[in-house]
């Protein structure tokens, strides 16, 4: 991976907050709505950032560019070579970022589409989680930060996307499962649970509009998300602002869970 100098990258000094320079992210399903607006943010702090795509298809249709610091490259989570083949190339790792996903809306209930989703969403969350953990416990005391991509809908559920639901509800405990089991090789694991979110993920079910509507109107915000305001709780949960959080799964849902 390209190294670009230290004095070209952003840096609030003595900022808590504040990614040291060189600081290794990959953030598996960059190339998609949520995952892009995280793999810019992590970016734009000076980050040198891996961001995969399932495919050549998906790396062409994503809003990020490669830069000296960002690079795109194909991973299929729900192959063990191909996560084996992408953990061998990284050259050192800070951060995970665990945000490929998919759903099928009232497909679900088929077992063998049930079955993709989960080895999508779950499976392939912790097929990342194991291949980079030597990465991530190199630092020692210094630590490796894991942040995985819940949902709102680990707690809310839809009738509609049971295998969705299941697959976040199982992301929100394999986050803590493994907070617990790595914490002492310095290793923190959390989640963040985003609500409704504007993403091609869920474009099809927004060209209804009074579906639309009635869940705009449960939003104590009163509005739906943008990708980008997921991305500030994954950088802070990598920061050294977070150093005494494992386990966490942070909700940014407008308040939709609040009430």
């Amino acid at each position: 991976m390209d190294v670009i100098a230290e004095d070209s990258r952003p840096r609030a000094a003595g900022s808590p907050f504040a990614l040291a320079p060189g600081h290794r992210v990959l953030v598996v399903g960059g190339a998609g709505g949520i995952g892009s607006a995280i793999a810019q943010a992590f970016a734009d702090a000076g980050c040198e950032v891996v961001a995969t795509g399932v495919d050549d298809a998906a790396l062409a249709a994503s809003t990020l560019k490669p830069a000296a610091h960002l690079r795109l490259t194909t991973l299929d989570v729900t192959r063990d070579d191909d996560v084996a083949r992408l953990a061998g190339e990284l050259d050192g790792l800070q951060t995970l970022v665990n945000c490929a996903g998919i759903l099928a809306r009232f497909k679900e209930f088929e077992v063998a589409t049930f079955q993709r989703v989960l080895d999508v969403n779950l499976t392939g969350t912790f097929r990342l989680c194991t291949a980079c953990k030597p990465l991530l416990a190199a630092h020692g005391e210094a630590g490796g930060s894991i942040v995985n991509i819940a949902s709102m809908n680990a707690f809310a559920a839809l009738p509609w996307i049971p295998a969705y639901c299941a697959s976040k509800g199982g992301v929100v405990m394999l986050t803590k499962s493994l907070a617990l089991a790595w914490a002492a090789e310095g290793i923190r694991v959390n989640a963040v649970a985003p609500g409704y979110v504007e993403t091609p993920i869920n474009a099809e079910g927004r060209q209804d509009a009074a579906h639309y509507e009635r869940i705009r109107a449960r939003i104590p915000q009163g509005r739906w998300a943008q990708p980008t305001d997921i991305a500030g709780s994954a950088l802070f949960l990598a920061s050294p602002a977070a150093q005494y959080m494992t386990g966490t799964v942070l909700a940014v849902d407008g308040g939709f869970l609040a009430g």
